[in-house]
């Protein structure tokens, strides 16, 4: 299962300007360099391909392999969330020097 998740950037005026780029008989096109620069885009980068009001529109994309697929979950996000808000409020503790402190550190919150 490959999931995706989209990269989003500014592109300023300059890169926005039309620019008519012709299809191969194979039906690839390609990007002109500045739209490349403009939003990161290197060799063997992934875009995703959509059909809006008969325009097609190419976004940035990034393959997650399928063994990492886990952490893009809904649940695993969520917990990232809460973890993030709990360490920007300072609901942390550690470091520790050694595992005996970490395990009564764990212990001690559970009381």
């Amino acid at each position: 299962m490959l999931c995706y998740y989209e990269i989003t950037k500014f592109i300023f005026y300059e890169v926005m300007k039309m620019t008519t780029i012709k299809i191969t008989s194979n039906g690839s096109v390609t990007l002109p360099a500045r739209i490349r620069k403009a939003l990161g885009l290197k060799v063997g980068d992934f875009v995703n391909a959509e059909l809006e009001e008969g325009r097609v529109v190419l976004k940035p994309a990034k393959i997650i392999n399928a063994e990492d697929s886990w952490f893009y979950t809904k649940e695993w996000q969520k917990g990232e969330a809460e973890a993030d808000r709990d360490i920007s409020e300072g609901n942390v503790t550690g470091p520790f020097d050694n595992i005996d402190d970490a395990l009564k550190a764990l212990k001690d919150a559970k009381e």
